[in-house]
């Protein structure tokens, strides 16, 4: 039985063992089922027994290709590494001195924990830590980042620092309580672009799970119009469910960047969130938004991208990017949800047990029967796997 020293626990109400099932990274697309120790919270940390995991794009670029992945200083391949960071679960065992949260409490966890002590997580920017993947051996700074410099959620414990639990209601859903984490990126755009004010237009581009749902929560702080570009007409759809004044498929478009203005009046928008990773979608971004707009890239292609520089400067637009979703912005986006501002499940689409995650990844990956967010459960009930079988 779990009993680490100083560890308080509720084997009555959850046992816990001493080795837990998790998927292990071999080669480059390589996953394998594994044995682990249950790992141990230390001060300020929680044990969480996951009970639904999210699969992200960034989850196959570690699998596929390893980066922005870094374990022990290098490629997180054939080194033990667990992958997956959009969990949910409950916290079933308490580190010494733990007393933020209660044993039973179900949380979402946002994937970063900075060092505490370097300048940006000190301006509350934890997802810029300046110590990332310094934890491990002597260089072990205190920067936990799940999933991709420490193991993350695809097994049935891990360990979380405190500053990363996000409380969620009972009535909301696992699959729901895994997309916290992709509504808090959208809310976490917004606030780096300045804070959204009521009345503000917004575009976004690219109708993926963090595309949509910046929509929804883009919509929820009462932007207005807010537009969705992309070109899958059923993910459109789904955009407006969700809050879109109006949506375009580029596609059919011939000049996305006129198409938009004529939305707005014949103007630039005040804000334009680039999701989709195009090579030309920054470029049409900074001519999207008006004289002084604020672009915010949460995507990024793999080639090099070409940018009009020049219109940049002379119109005074601001240009940021994003990683994942700082400054606590997912509890903001979590209030949303928990009020039903909007209804986040309508991204998730498909649902496979843990044991089948090499599955899961492939219709993620190849978007089998058009799966925009697919999820994993540890335990799944009689109707999830009959609908699975």
């Amino acid at each position: 039985m779990y009993a680490p020293p100083g560890v308080k626990t509720n084997h009555n109400e959850f046992p816990i063992a001493e080795t837990m099932r998790a998927w292990v990274l071999g080669d480059p697309g390589e996953l394998s089922m594994s044995e682990k120790p249950v790992p141990v919270p230390k001060k300020a940390e929680v044990l969480v027994r996951i009970d639904a995991v999210a699969i992200c794009q960034t989850d196959l670029e570690i699998i596929y290709h390893g980066p922005p992945a870094l374990i022990q200083g290098g490629q997180p391949f054939n080194k033990n590494f667990t992958p997956g960071h959009e969990y949910m679960g409950r916290v079933v065992a308490l580190g010494p001195g733990v007393d933020e949260c209660k044993i039973g409490q179900r949380v979402a966890v946002e994937i970063h924990a900075g060092c505490g002590q370097c300048k940006r997580c000190r301006e509350g920017m934890y997802t810029s830590c300046h110590n990332y993947g310094m934890n491990y051996g002597d260089h072990d700074k205190g920067h936990r980042a799940n999933g991709f410099t420490t193991d993350g959620g695809f097994c049935e414990y891990q360990v979380n620092n405190v500053n990363t639990l996000i409380p969620i209601p009972e009535e909301m859903s696992d699959e729901e309580g895994t997309l916290v984490v992709t509504a808090g990126t959208g809310m976490y755009a917004l606030t780096e672009l300045g804070g959204l004010m009521a009345g503000e237009s917004v575009c976004v581009t690219g109708p993926g799970p963090i595309g949509l749902l910046t929509v929804a929560v883009a919509k929820a702080l009462g932007a207005q119009p807010v537009i969705l570009t992309g070109t899958r007409d059923n993910r459109l759809q789904i955009g407006k469910e969700l809050g879109a004044d109006a949506v375009i498929n580029i596609r059919k478009e011939p000049d996305v960047v006129e198409a938009v203005k004529k939305l707005n009046g014949g103007k630039g928008v005040d804000y334009a969130v680039e999701c989709s990773a195009a090579t030309s979608a920054v470029n049409d971004a900074v001519h999207m938004v008006n004289r002084g707009g604020r672009v915010c890239l949460a995507a990024y292609a793999g080639d090099k991208v070409p940018v009009d520089v020049a219109h940049i400067v002379r119109n005074n637009i601001y240009l940021c990017g994003i990683r994942g979703e700082g400054k606590s912005a997912t509890h903001r986006a979590e209030a949303f949800m928990a009020q039903k501002r909007f209804d986040a499940t309508k991204i998730h689409t498909h649902t496979f047990p843990l044991d089948d995650l090499p599955t899961a990844i492939r219709y993620a990956k190849d978007r089998v029967e058009d799966a925009i967010k697919v999820v994993v459960k540890a335990k799944m009930d009689a109707a999830h796997k009959e609908a699975v079988e």
